[in-house]
C-alpha cells in the first residue's frame, strides 16, 4: 500500500510574477513564485539579443578569431 500524506500539497493556480507583476498561473507546489527570466522577457523568445561585455571579452573573442573590422582593414593594406 502507499503511505498516505507524504505528498506536498498542490496548488493548481499557483502565480508566477516577474518584476511584481502576475505574469501567468501555473501549478506547483508553491502559492507564488518569483522570477527574475520568463519567456516574455528571455532574449531567445523575444528576439532581442544582449551581448553583455565585461572585460574587453567580446573584442578580445573577434580579435582571436580574425571577425574584428580594424584588423581585417589592416590586413587588407598589407596585400
Amino acid at each position: 500500500m502507499a503511505k498516505s500524506d507524504i505528498h506536498p500539497k498542490w496548488y493548481p493556480d499557483a502565480k508566477v510574477y516577474c518584476n511584481g507583476q502576475v505574469v501567468m498561473t501555473v501549478g506547483s507546489t508553491k502559492p507564488e513564485l518569483h522570477v527574475d527570466v520568463w519567456s516574455g522577457n528571455h532574449p531567445f523568445y523575444t528576439g532581442t539579443q544582449k551581448i553583455i561585455d565585461t572585460e574587453g571579452r567580446v573584442e578580445r573573442f573577434l580579435r582571436k578569431y580574425g571577425m574584428s573590422s580594424t584588423q581585417s582593414s589592416g590586413e587588407q593594406k598589407k596585400k
